[in-house]
């Protein structure tokens, strides 16, 4: 089971109200959401291994390269973190330490690797993994990596983590006509704001799925676009013209790295934490209670 963390504790910090807090009065909703949600998805699903995948870069540089935009809206204005930092709520950006803190002390394999995204640790481990592997995001680029043949699902949680869609590829193909690959293809022509994608202007979603599923991929299209007996319209013709530079460089930006240099570590889910006096001390610290009791009696003792 691959957790695409920052997705997870950005979920549970709008989930779970601010009024949760330490001893000291600071909110930690989202450390104690985060907690109830892998202690659901450790009792729901009994993975034998999990890594706790984490942005280690959340706007890598070679990516904005390519897509001057690409997030470039979710960069905050003025930050002691740094020009380029994410702009985060200004009580959840305190709690990510903790929650790094605690998942070591759990025991819990945390990976994030310069200058990558989550979402590259998530591909490269996922074609890695000789066994099925669980993605629990609530990221939909991550439907790229769906394969059936190799036992590659995404849960991607509806409400909590204790009802999830689970995304194959018949899901895929029922909902948005392609497979997970082609999933790349219909997300640069849709684009996607909340990533800064441009996309295709005048290409939605329903048009990408149809012109994927009229030419199979986008160098099909692209092929059509060159072609004066194609069936595209006039309009499509012209607007994907247009589209020509961005089209050469967003499937760069939206596929997911798979040959990120992994350091060594420990997938396997732990029995008991890994240190168990700082787990006391950071349960106390930060009033844990319940939700860290309920991740550690989930553990497969």
């Amino acid at each position: 089971m691959l957790l695409d963390t920052a997705s997870l504790y950005y979920r549970a910090y709008f989930g779970v109200p601010d009024s949760v807090r330490a001893p000291d009065g600071t909110p930690v909703n989202a450390v104690r959401g985060l907690l109830d949600f892998v202690a659901r998805l450790v009792q729901d699903h009994r993975p034998d291994d999990l890594v706790a995948c984490m942005d280690a870069d959340w706007r890598p540089h070679w990516r904005v390269e390519l897509i001057p935009s690409y997030k470039a809206h979710r960069v905050a204005q003025e930050s002691a973190a740094g020009p380029d930092a994410e702009e985060t709520p200004d009580t959840l950006a305190p709690q990510v330490p903790v929650i790094e803190e605690v998942l070591d002390a759990v025991g819990i394999a945390r990976v994030g690797v310069d200058p990558y995204e989550a979402d590259d640790v998530i591909g490269t481990l996922a074609g890695l993994a000789t066994g099925p592997v669980d993605v629990v995001t609530g990221d939909r680029d991550l439907y790229q990596l769906v394969d059936d043949a190799r036992g590659v699902r995404v849960l991607y949680p509806l409400k909590g983590v204790g009802s999830l869609q689970v995304t194959d590829e018949a899901w895929l193909r029922g909902k948005y006509a392609v497979n997970g690959p082609g999933y790349v293809d219909l997300a640069l022509l849709r684009g996607d704001p909340s990533d800064g994608l441009p996309g295709v202007p005048g290409i939605g979603e329903k048009t990408a799925a149809k012109l994927l599923d009229a030419y199979g991929d986008l160098a099909g299209i692209m092929a059509a676009v060159d072609d004066p007996a194609s069936k595209l319209t006039p309009s499509q013709r012209k607007r994907l013209d247009e589209a020509r530079d961005y089209i050469a460089v967003a499937p760069k930006v939206v596929r997911v790295a798979t040959d990120v240099p992994l350091p060594d570590f420990d997938p396997a889910l732990p029995a008991e934490p890994r240190d168990p006096a700082a787990l006391d001390e950071l349960a106390a610290r930060w009033g844990l209670g319940g939700s860290l009791q309920r991740l550690l009696g989930a553990l497969p003792r």
